[in-house]
Formats: structure tokens, sequence, C-alpha cells
């Protein structure tokens, strides 16, 4: 049997070619990129200088982008080499601190600081009007303030007078006595020049009332205050600085308990509110919000007759 002939195995001399052409074409690709990220859109370039330059409040200024190929050329001792060039006009490149932003700023410091001097000069003035209205209103009502029928309480942006309802009006009427009427006349003069806003409230005891004309204590409160209002008005008193509420039995001052306790609950009070122009805004702020002010209260009118007589509220 004849011998079986062994080939010798050939090398591949040329795998060499792959792994070049590979670098080739990454390297192509790199230098693609390159390129591509050293060509500046100098539309876009000018754009985005200019915004920043009005952000902080500078004159725009326009940039000269380097392009591929160009070279700066720095001096000896020339300081780090910058792509961003004065626009025509100017002389040097303004930085921050010399952009026109801080005079800006201080600009408004100094205003925020003239507006709350301004303002603090005039919650001064309203804490010293409502000073001068306070002791007016002691001097004219003295003898009931002595008697502890009247009540002057001060506070820091409004004046509250407090009157005992037994000399305003009668058990379960908001009609208004006849002394009542010269009491109230005589605060309405002290109060008919000056601008402040003024809020009647009406309060009662806890006793119940159910007649027609007023079928609880919310009704009877509410008319009391529009009785005072009412006359007020007739006293020459803008409606427009006038508010009537009506808090019924809701927000005793003492306990009804007693007769000296709901004899201090039946009572109207006056809140003479800061004037508008000493709160900076036009805003005054009311002490305290009403729960439920009735809306409907009538006039006082007399009792029609076959009413039911229930008055046992104060």
């Amino acid at each position: 049997m004849a011998r079986r002939k062994k080939h010798e195995e050939h090398g591949n001399h040329e795998a060499w070619a792959i792994p070049y052409a590979d670098l080739m074409t990454l390297l192509l690709a790199f230098f693609v990129v390159m390129y591509a990220i050293s060509s500046l859109n100098e539309g876009k370039y000018r754009v985005l200088s200019d915004s920043l330059a009005i952000a902080f409040s500078g004159q725009p200024r326009s940039v000269s982008p380097v392009q591929p190929g160009d070279h700066q050329v720095m001096e000896p001792d020339a300081g780090p080499p910058s792509p961003l060039q004065a626009g025509p006009g100017a002389t040097r490149p303004s930085p921050v601190l010399d952009s026109p932003l801080l005079p800006s700023l201080a600009s408004q410091m100094r205003v925020d600081r003239e507006n709350r001097d301004a303002d603090g000069r005039a919650l001064a003035e309203a804490r010293q009007q409502l000073d001068d209205i306070a002791a007016q209103l002691h001097d004219a009502l003295a003898p009931l303030v002595d008697a502890k029928l009247i009540t002057i309480h001060r506070a820091e942006l409004w004046l509250e007078v407090e009157i005992n309802s037994d000399i305003l009006f009668a058990t379960g009427s908001a009609s208004l006595a006849g002394s009542a009427q010269q009491l109230l006349s005589t605060l309405a003069r002290l109060l008919r020049d000056v601008p402040n806003a003024v809020r009647v409230e009406g309060y009662t005891d806890d006793r119940p009332i159910n007649t027609l004309q007023f079928p609880s204590n919310w009704e009877l409160s509410a008319a009391r205050a529009a009785s005072v209002v009412h006359l007020f008005v007739r006293e020459r008193i803008a409606p427009q600085r006038l508010v009537m509420v009506g808090y019924g039995e809701y927000r005793p001052r003492a306990d009804n308990a007693t007769e000296a306790g709901r004899n201090r609950n039946r009572r109207v009070v006056l809140m003479v509110l800061a004037a508008p122009e000493a709160t900076g805004d036009g805003i005054v702020p009311v002490p305290e919000e009403p729960a439920v002010a009735s809306a409907h209260a009538r006039a006082p009118t007399r009792a029609e007759p076959g009413t039911a007589t229930d008055t046992g509220a104060g």
C-alpha cells in the first residue's frame, strides 16, 4: 500500500490587514468627530453670548469664535488666552463685577429700604391717629367710662369701644332709646371726619327669643348693629366706611349663669380700624373674622299686633 503524502500547512501572512483596517476606520471616525466639535456655529454662539450679557444687565457683546486652524498669539508675560473678544467700541471685556448688575442691585436695595421706612412712618402715624381718637373718646364719654357702661380698648391697629346695650336698647328690642341716640350722635361726630373704617358688632346673652321680628338672637344682634349703622349714616358718616355684624349669643364676655354676666354679654362694640393709608397696601387688617352674620335682619320696627312676645333675650 502506498503511503499517504502529508501536506504542509501554509500560514496566513495577511491576517494583520483586518485589525489594521479596523484601526484606520476608528481613526477616521475619531477625526471626523473632533472636526465636528471644533466647528462652531457662530450665529448660535452670538445669540448665547448676547443672552448671557442681557441676563447680567450688561450690554450685548459679540463673540469671535475660534475657527479650526486659528492660533492665538500670546505675549511673553500675557495671562491665559481667552477666545472672547470685546465687541465694537469696547476697550476691554467687562467681567460680572464690572457690569451694571451691581448698581441695579444697590438701587433696588435702596428703594426697598426707603419703602420700609415709609411703611414704618405710616404705621407710626396710624398708631398716633388711633391714640388721638381714643383720647377724644375718653374726654367725650368720661362719665360713662367711669360708670363702666362704656369701655375703650386700644390695640395695635384698631380701637374697640364697647357699649353696654342696656343704655341703648330695651329688652328684646332693636329700637334705640332717646339717650342712646344722643350718645351715638356724639360718637358719630368724633368719627365723621376721620378716614377710619368702623365695624359695628351686636351681641346678646343666651336667653332665647322667638318672635316674628326676631326668630333668634342672630336677628336681634344683627338688627341692633344695623340700628347703630343707620344712625351713623344719618349723622353723615360715609356708608362705605361702615360694616355691621351680628354675633348673637355665641361670643360671650362673661358667664351667662349670673345676671351680671348676662348684662355684660349684652353689648354693642365699635371697632375703629386703622386708616387704609397707614397700612402701605391699602388693606386694613381685621382683628377677627365674624362667625356668621345675619344678612336678612330687618330694620327695627314696631312689633305687629298678635305676634309672639317672648322677649327674654337681652
